[in-house]
């Protein structure tokens, strides 16, 4: 338990530390939340789907904690070329231990990440619906981050090249976010549109964020936290199987 606490401990210190790296993160939600929300809001409205910024906001805090979980796996790559990775791995520890701690560490930054999101949303005009459904807003962001950091985990544990985890990523993860929802409806899809919606982890994220913070939702709380839940178990196994495999 004390790797893991320690490991957890360095990622939020990692975080912390940058005061520009914390600032620079909330550019790309900021500007989402301001021209789309303020932007797409009077045509949302007149189209019969009521406040944009309502609907927009829990896919905004989502794409956060996307973005932030996934690309802590690039620290995996980092400590490997400046030979921190070694000294940990060659430490009398489980990989097993020092993956979970680094999975901890990345999805607490991402909820992190979230909290500070969804108070800027606030600033521009979200309300919650029900303040007693924010424990369950609070459990939706962590298996968002806990699903993320596990995937980028997995894809950085394979890799050496920084570069080519970047490219990678934003190759798969725009695709994820843009196809979950977060931006537009789920109702009346294409139909193949529709099953890439459903076969999207992120969609039953942002379905479930919207649930406990806005009160709408397409397919349910429960079908949400299982489809969620399952998906965070399968990707922490496949991301520790990898990371385990990694070659010092």
């Amino acid at each position: 338990m004390k790797v893991i606490y320690i490991l957890w401990l360095r990622q939020l210190k990692r975080y912390f530390r940058s005061t520009s790296r914390i600032i620079g993160s909330l550019g790309q939600p900021l500007l989402f939340l301001v021209a789309l929300g303020m932007g797409f809001g009077p045509i949302f409205q007149k189209a019969g789907g009521g406040n944009y910024i309502q609907f927009l906001a829990p896919g905004i805090i989502a794409m956060s904690i996307l973005f932030t979980s996934v690309f802590s796996g690039i620290e995996i790559i980092w400590d490997r070329q400046f030979g921190f990775l070694k000294e940990t791995l060659v430490a009398p520890v489980s990989r097993l231990k020092i993956m979970i701690g680094r999975t901890l560490g990345g999805a607490t930054v991402g909820v992190l990440q979230g909290i500070i999101v969804l108070l800027l949303s606030m600033l521009v005009g979200f309300r919650f619906s029900n303040w007693a459904m924010f424990p369950l807003s609070i459990l939706f962001m962590v298996l968002i981050a806990i699903v993320f950091t596990a995937f980028g985990t997995a894809i950085a544990s394979v890799m050496d090249d920084m570069h080519g985890f970047q490219m990678i990523m934003n190759f798969v993860i725009m695709p994820v976010f843009f196809l979950s929802g977060a931006l537009f409806p789920l109702t009346g899809l294409p139909s193949a549109l529709n099953i890439v919606v459903k076969f999207n982890p992120m969609t039953y994220g942002v379905d479930g964020l919207r649930y406990a913070l806005a009160g709408a939702g397409s397919f349910g709380v429960g079908v949400d936290l299982v489809v969620l839940g399952a998906i965070a178990a399968v990707f922490s196994v496949i991301g520790s199987y990898l990371f385990s495999k990694i070659q010092i």
